[in-house]
């Protein structure tokens, strides 16, 4: 579903290959000196709306990217899309429930029509609940393995649907420290996240020779508003004091990795785990 404010640029036939992105010194990357120009592309980033994938949205965008911002709730869609486009970005908004493999098809395929062919996908969509394991439901397993692990299914489906077969492109998943190490209360997170890491690897086997790099991220330990919504400040505080470097992950932590795995400084890295956590999985 497309939302208001939608803004969106045809394809380009004179492009250059989706894994020979050129470098470029721009204004738009706070906080760094170099930064890649994504213009002409079209990047697709589920779970938009808020936290990381927002801040992936907006950064993508300062650089050029044309993003389609999906995620379930229409006012944090609305939201992002206002703030690519008030900084003169391109951004397409669909509300869509990403866990249905229907929704995830057709937004992806409305964004293509729109904009042209797929150059990379960003499966970041993933629920989050803190349970101890006795009380762990169906309801809860069934939600957290559909927002998790069933949207980078359908994401990696719609990428290969709807990109150039003839350039290849990129995927990054998101998996987490807890892939890695064990987390009381994190018995269904976990598990969807290791099994998107065990996705990684297979799919960055099976398409690589289709010209598709797929890499993840585990970034760790940042307070988006998803996480905040279970761990409080003090918390947070706290964990800062454990993380080997001392201090919380930053959107720009997050955001700036991304970049460097989509441009062309990492054409030769698929299947790769990209731990952003300071230190938390090296420490044990």
């Amino acid at each position: 579903m497309s939302m208001p404010g939608h803004s969106s640029s045809g394809a380009d036939a004179s492009r250059p290959s989706a894994n020979t992105w050129t470098a470029r010194m721009s204004s738009n990357c706070s906080g760094c000196d170099m930064a890649y120009d994504f213009s002409g592309y079209n990047i697709f980033i589920s779970g938009a709306g808020r936290g990381l994938g927002r801040a992936s949205a907006i950064y993508l965008a300062g650089l050029g990217a044309t993003v389609a911002v999906s995620d379930l709730d229409e006012t944090s869609v609305n939201e992002t899309v206002a703030a690519i486009l008030a900084t003169d970005g391109k951004a397409c908004g669909y509300v869509a429930d990403l866990g249905v493999r229907a929704g995830f098809l057709g937004a992806a395929a409305e964004f293509a029509a729109a904009c042209g062919p797929l150059h990379a996908m960003i499966n970041n969509a993933s629920i989050l609940r803190y349970e101890p394991i006795e009380e762990v439901s169906e309801e809860t397993v069934d939600l957290m393995v559909g927002g998790g692990l069933k949207t980078v299914l359908w994401g990696t489906q719609a990428m290969l649907a709807h990109m150039d077969a003839s350039r290849g492109g990129s995927i990054i998943n998101y998996a987490s420290p807890v892939s890695f190490r064990g987390y009381p209360r994190t018995a269904v997170y976990s598990a969807v996240k290791g099994a998107v890491l065990a996705l990684t690897r297979v799919m960055a086997a099976e398409l690589g020779p289709r010209g598709v790099r797929v890499n993840a991220l585990c970034p760790g330990s940042v307070p988006t508003p998803g996480a905040v919504a279970y761990v409080d400040r003090a918390e947070y505080e706290r964990r800062a004091g454990t993380i080997p470097l001392r201090r919380l992950g930053r959107d720009e932590d997050i955001t700036h990795a991304i970049a460097f795995l989509l441009g062309p400084d990492a054409s030769f890295i698929n299947g790769a785990v990209l731990n952003i956590d300071g230190g938390i999985v090296a420490a044990g």
